[in-house]
């Protein structure tokens, strides 16, 4: 866990690390949850009968209460997804040019990869309305295969 958090919080994550970080914080989980149930009498003692317990919990709350307050001048999503937004959301025609190819050529390649725009006007948004079909679209798009 820790290894995978570092490389993800320095960028550095590649391939399955950020997968492998989700699905072994799950592993993680377990193992903290067995740990506590076994230990239960320890830990109950420990956090009923000590002031540093009853800290620990309360420091724990408080900077888990925090991790959902935005930062200031941190106003909206963050740019990335305003970026795919306008992707999405702009007619195929303007954005064929961006990814340097004919509209036409988009659009059957776009229809073979089950996402069928009626017109060079029609948006990504308006024949793939879920996440998963406009990240398939933009992959189409740019050339990712």
């Amino acid at each position: 866990m820790s290894v995978t958090g570092l490389l993800m919080f320095f960028h550095l994550d590649s391939g399955l690390n950020k997968l492998a970080h989700q699905w072994l914080s799950w592993v993680m989980i377990g193992g903290v949850a067995t740990h506590a149930i076994v230990n239960w009498p320890a830990f109950k003692r420990y956090f009923t009968s000590s002031r540093m317990g009853r800290a620990i919990i309360g420091v724990s709350a408080v900077v888990l209460a925090l991790t959902f307050v935005s930062l200031p001048g941190q106003k909206g999503p963050p740019p990335q997804v305003l970026a795919l937004r306008a992707l999405t959301k702009a007619p195929i025609a303007k954005v064929a040019p961006l990814a340097g190819r004919p509209v036409e050529e988009l659009i059957d390649e776009l229809a073979k990869a089950g996402i069928n725009l009626p017109s060079a006007n029609a948006s990504i948004d308006s024949a793939a309305p879920d996440r998963g079909l406009q990240a398939k679209a933009i992959a189409v798009i740019f050339g990712a295969k």
